[in-house]
């Protein structure tokens, strides 16, 4: 069952834009949006389970260069 998430991300200052940019081409990311307030960057990103998103976000997204914090935000389907 595929799994869909949005992730939060906070970012080096002055970062954001490059992040956002580098992000968005990662496999799974579907949208990478730069924002204002807490977070800098706002993920949408999809995966085959939790465990894949997961490896993801481990792996590929906080390996991205001016991150510093990221939040993971499963959709749930009630």
């Amino acid at each position: 069952m595929e799994v869909s998430a949005y992730i939060l991300i906070q970012t080096e200052l002055g970062k954001a834009a490059e992040v956002a940019t580098a992000v968005a081409e990662l496999p799974g990311v579907v949208a990478a949006d730069d924002v204002t307030g807490p977070y800098d960057v706002i993920v949408r990103a999809t995966a085959a389970d939790i465990d894949a998103l997961g490896r993801m976000v481990a792996s590929r997204l906080q390996a991205v260069d001016g991150i510093t914090r990221t939040l993971t935000c499963p959709i749930v389907n009630l």
